[in-house]
């Protein structure tokens, strides 16, 4: 089943109203709310690295512009520049938008691919969500709580190099679709990002050894084909293990996903698709 018909599809005016809209409802919230935003940015790098990733910046996608990639990677070195050092203390609220800020040509932001009801156009800060799926993947390997997280109902392109699980993406759209998440422990956490030559590179750091390391760990992945449709699943589990005996301490299902796939899972080797009722 397809999702809902977008606004956009009945008038442009009344989608661009609605997102008029949207945006004033969130900035205030922003001024008016009672969260206690994140703001400090720091020189210095705390001590323990908590959780680290990167991810390729030029992706495998067919018939797409080379020039809109290039164009993803200065804006993620634009929004990089200013969450990199960002210190996130004891009952503060990380919020993308609020340290990123509206993704505009003079502020150094290009246009870039992004992924709009399904279908792939070019915006101006096109791209980001590739750094707010970095930003959520590490997040869930830590202490660190998500408050606000948004992702498609549908899996839209075949992996190229995936290394993480399926269902780990955080889209964002500014500035009413945010990454947000709290930090509800008695730990300072300090976010460390940079792009080099080929990745976007992140770290979350604390300023002590944690006495919990925290894995996130993919089970019953599958693809199965119901009334003709293809749907991809898998489970989330968050694992926590002492740091110093190794043991496990507790395990937790956090995520469940089924969304319908959008490619051709027939050409791709190594799928298998199980049939279902």
């Amino acid at each position: 089943m397809r999702g809902r018909k977008p606004l956009s599809s009945i008038s442009p005016v009344i989608y661009r109203i609605s997102v008029f809209l949207r945006r004033r409802l969130r900035s205030l919230r922003w001024h008016l709310g009672r969260e206690k935003f994140t703001t400090c940015l720091s020189g210095g790098t705390l001590p323990e690295t908590v959780a680290a990733h990167r991810s390729i910046l030029m992706r495998k996608l067919e018939g797409t512009d080379e020039t809109l990639q290039r164009n993803k990677i200065t804006s993620l070195r634009t929004a990089a520049s200013l969450i990199d050092g960002v210190i996130i203390n004891p009952g503060e609220v990380f919020s993308f938008w609020r340290l990123v800020g509206k993704p505009v040509r003079r502020r150094g932001f290009l246009p870039g691919l992004q992924l709009s009801f399904g279908e792939l156009v070019s915006m101006v800060g096109g791209g980001l969500c590739q750094f707010s799926n970095l930003l959520h993947w590490m997040v869930l390997q830590t202490p660190l709580e998500v408050t606000e997280r948004h992702r498609h109902s549908f899996d839209p392109f075949p992996d190229y190099r995936r290394t993480v699980p399926f269902g780990t993406g955080a889209t964002v759209f500014y500035n009413y679709l945010d990454l947000m998440f709290v930090n509800n422990t008695p730990w300072r956490f300090q976010i460390k990002t940079w792009v080099d030559e080929h990745n976007l590179q992140g770290e979350i750091r604390c300023g002590k050894k944690l006495p919990r390391r925290i894995s996130i760990e993919e089970r019953n992945h599958r693809f199965v084909r119901t009334g003709g449709t293809v749907y991809r699943e898998n489970e989330l589990w968050r694992i926590e293990t002492d740091t110093q005996t190794s043991e496990v301490v507790s395990e937790e299902l956090i995520m469940k996903n089924h969304a319908e796939v959008r490619y051709d899972v027939t050409e791709i080797p190594g799928i298998s698709v199980i049939e279902s009722d």
